[in-house]
């Protein structure tokens, strides 16, 4: 936000939702720029970031939270929706992160969120490439974080659990136990990202929001498979 210095760059696929936050944003004082940007289409990412060049900003803090979701068993996925989200939730991510660091780490600052989830702790049995493409950003941005100790730069991976946003309908996983069930500790983006940034600029190296989202992903990481699998597979089938 704006109270805290930063002047902002905006990019996802639409610009007028773009444009009205830039306003909004504009009026509390911070310079917003708007750059449209695909990240389904492969090089994409190079695209933003020469723009990010021509326009001569550079980036000191890079949000990484674009990302897509399917339910449903692997073998009945549509194909496109698979590549799709391998495209925009590892490619991309990657790509955007190897164009903008090394500029960081040339001026010896900056800051990197990548926003995984809860499902980076296990496999997830009817979301099975969304939850691998999790645990590849959680350990991607571990294993770098780890690198860039001493550079003034550092990595914080966001592990928040089930939120609502479009995303959930993007994903058809409204209606699954993990949004309806008992134990469901369903948060706001607003407070996610609040804790989000916060954890951001402490520089911590992983950050899982809400304390049940702590404890499903410390079960989750040390369970043996045999007992994970079905009960991961109960919360994430698709609810009718």
């Amino acid at each position: 936000s704006s109270d805290l210095g930063h002047d902002l760059v905006l990019t996802a696929r639409r610009t007028t939702p773009m444009e009205a936050l830039a306003t909004e944003l504009g009026a509390q004082g911070a310079t917003v720029a708007v750059i449209a940007a695909d990240l389904l289409k492969p090089g994409a990412a190079a695209t933003l970031a020469a723009e990010l060049d021509r326009r001569q900003l550079a980036v000191d803090v890079l949000v990484n939270n674009a990302g897509l979701g399917a339910g449903g068993p692997f073998h009945e996925s549509d194909p496109a929706r698979v590549n799709a989200m391998l495209q925009v939730n590892v490619v991309a991510l990657t790509e955007i992160t190897r164009a903008l660091l090394p500029g960081m780490v040339g001026r010896g600052r900056g800051r990197v969120l990548f926003v995984a989830s809860t499902a980076a702790f296990q496999p997830g049995p009817s979301m099975a490439v969304y939850c691998a493409s999790k645990a590849f950003v959680l350990s991607f941005g571990e294993a770098i974080g780890y690198e860039l100790r001493g550079t003034g730069v550092t990595v914080t991976t966001l592990c928040p659990g089930p939120t609502w946003t479009e995303f959930t309908d993007g994903a058809n996983t409204g209606k699954s136990v993990l949004f309806t069930g008992p134990m469901a500790n369903v948060m706001s983006p607003a407070e996610v990202a609040r804790q989000g940034y916060r954890a951001l600029a402490a520089g911590k190296r992983v950050h899982v929001v809400g304390l049940t989202n702590k404890l499903v992903a410390v079960s989750g990481r040390f369970s043996p498979r045999m007992l994970s699998l079905p009960v991961t597979s109960a919360i994430l089938k698709p609810g009718k």
